[in-house]
């Protein structure tokens, strides 16, 4: 069945996943890209204010999707609670705040699609702080999947590491698989497109 075609907002649309996301879902759907200095806007989502202009911009949408978000990665043994709060800042807060307002602009049925991570299940050497962040997204989806109303969905995507940056970073996942960029675009869609709520969707682990 060919689904109408949807506004969707894709907040971190220029990096590897969301650029991926942006691609898939363009096809059928009309996508606004949304970036911190590129895109169709712009957005800084560690700002309460920057959030609300971004949404009192675009008006209504019928999928908010985020693929963006930074964490600390640090030794535990050295890391201060200054070094910790840039992960609760901008991954966490920063997409709870995109969820938070973004809910008013949605019309009904919309959905709201995050993004987390394998480590919050697997925790990596020197990743507390992105293990910590991870895991509260979740518990934050499958709690918010309870109250949203008129019908509107939200879920979280999880994937591994990505091939497109496993090289860079195979020191911190020795012997992880890792997943293309196109295969974790594809849960995206999977979110924005299906009927399920409250649902973390694990891709390539």
């Amino acid at each position: 069945m060919k689904e109408s075609p949807m506004k969707i907002m894709i907040i971190g649309a220029s990096g590897t996943v969301g650029s991926a996301v942006a691609d898939v879902l363009s096809r059928q759907h009309e996508v606004i890209r949304v970036g911190r200095t590129h895109g169709d806007e712009q957005v800084d989502i560690t700002s309460q204010a920057s959030v609300e202009a971004l949404f009192a911009k675009t008006g209504k949408v019928d999928a908010i999707v985020s693929a963006t978000g930074g964490v600390f990665f640090g030794p535990l043994a050295s890391m201060t609670d200054e070094d910790f709060n840039q992960g609760l800042q901008d991954k966490l807060l920063g997409q709870i705040r995109l969820a938070l307002t973004g809910q008013h602009y949605l019309n009904d049925a919309g959905s709201i699609t995050l993004i987390s991570g394998i480590i919050a299940q697997e925790p990596i050497v020197q990743g507390v702080n992105a293990a910590t962040v991870n895991a509260a997204l979740e518990g934050f989806v499958r709690a918010a999947a309870c109250e949203l109303p008129r019908g509107i969905r939200i879920n979280l995507i999880s994937p591994t590491v990505l091939s497109e940056s496993a090289k860079a970073y195979e020191d911190f996942f020795p012997g992880f698989e890792s997943v293309a960029a196109a295969t974790v675009a594809n849960a995206f869609r999977r979110s924005v497109e299906g009927i399920q709520t409250g649902r973390i969707y694990t891709v390539g682990y």
